[in-house]
């Protein structure tokens, strides 16, 4: 196993069971509407909770929800775990929150699926929201603004308990492309703390 294979395995677990399922799924207009609202009260006390915890982490301190840093050159993340005081309600509105921000960073969701995968003896299940930069057609001499990269968000669920939702960003190395704008910035911006 080489080192790549190594760092998604200890982030994403294993990746390499049997596909049994994969499918695409729609988010419907009132749920879209009902996230929206949840933002609006208890989710924007969750969504703090995970940027506190996700500072915490970077200091190496944890605490519950315990959320798992992701940091290389080309790509950057992090994993919030679903653990008290997450319930089942808000952990699946979080994932379709950071989804919404993302779109509000002027992203394009490109698909959302779920994909269903035997390991072992336990039933894996990713639902997953994939997003990308707008394209924009390339001025003669001018580089293509990338934002902070391609944008993916995973719920994942282990025998359909919740498990963990990953927030993964990678960056386009291509010098048709102008550099990415720091992930730091992209963590402000997707909590909403860019204002204050």
């Amino acid at each position: 196993m080489n080192f790549w294979d190594e760092v998604v395995e200890k982030l994403f677990g294993n990746t390499k069971g049997n596909v049994a399922f994969k499918e695409n799924f729609i988010q419907k207009e009132g749920d879209v509407a009902q996230v929206s609202e949840w933002l609006k009260g208890e989710g924007a006390e969750v969504m703090a909770l995970v940027y506190k915890n996700y500072h915490f982490q970077k200091a190496s301190i944890s605490a519950k929800p315990f959320v798992k840093l992701y940091n290389t050159p080309y790509a950057n993340g992090f994993a919030v775990f679903f653990q008290n005081p997450l319930e089942l309600h808000s952990f699946s509105n979080l994932f379709f929150a950071f989804g919404q921000r993302i779109v509000d960073l002027g992203y394009q969701k490109i698909s959302q699926d779920r994909k269903i995968q035997e390991i072992g003896t336990e039933v894996k299940t990713i639902e997953k929201q994939y997003f990308k930069p707008p394209i924009r057609y390339k001025v003669s001499g001018q580089k293509i603004d990338q934002l902070f990269g391609n944008v993916s968000v995973e719920k994942v669920l282990f025998n359909d308990k919740p498990s963990y939702i990953t927030v993964l960003v990678t960056i386009y190395s291509d010098h048709l492309y102008q550099d990415a704008k720091p992930f730091d910035e992209f963590i402000e911006q997707l909590f909403d703390h860019h204002n204050e």
